[in-house]
């Protein structure tokens, strides 16, 4: 008998890739529930707090062990969540200040907020349901 342990079958990623992937769906889930906590108004974007920032990274460092399985798919969908968030806050921003004169913007800027709040939310709900299945995302 072999001391040497089974490795995942090719095209299969490793248990520690699929732990990390649902780390980091945790840790945007949080990221969202704070910003909703903040009343779905975060600063930058719902994903652009602290918690975001430490999934991001881990996601554009885990990127590359995902290549070539089912996980590449909810990696590039996480990693694309966290940017258009960020794409769509700072619009809000653009949107608020330019706007804020005749006092059109804050509405505008809220809505886009929540809205982008929300989009984030079902992304990761969508993400994950598909992530517990063993699924790609389709598209991805």
């Amino acid at each position: 008998m072999s001391d040497v342990p089974a490795s995942p079958a090719p095209g299969a990623p490793s248990p520690s890739l699929v732990s990390t992937t649902l780390i980091i769906y945790g840790l945007y889930g949080l990221a969202a529930v704070i910003a909703l906590a903040a009343h779905g108004f975060w600063p930058v974007a719902p994903l652009g707090g602290v918690v975001g920032i430490v999934a991001i990274i881990m996601a554009h460092v885990k990127r590359g062990d995902a290549a070539g399985t089912w996980l590449a798919s909810h990696y590039r969908w996480l990693i694309r969540t966290f940017w258009f968030s960020v794409l769509w806050g700072v619009l809000g921003w653009i949107i608020f200040w330019v706007l804020l004169i005749i006092l059109v913007g804050i509405v505008i800027a809220y809505a886009i907020w929540l809205a982008t709040t929300i989009w984030v939310l079902y992304r990761l709900i969508r993400g994950y349901l598909l992530f517990k299945d063993s699924q790609p995302v389709p598209g991805m």
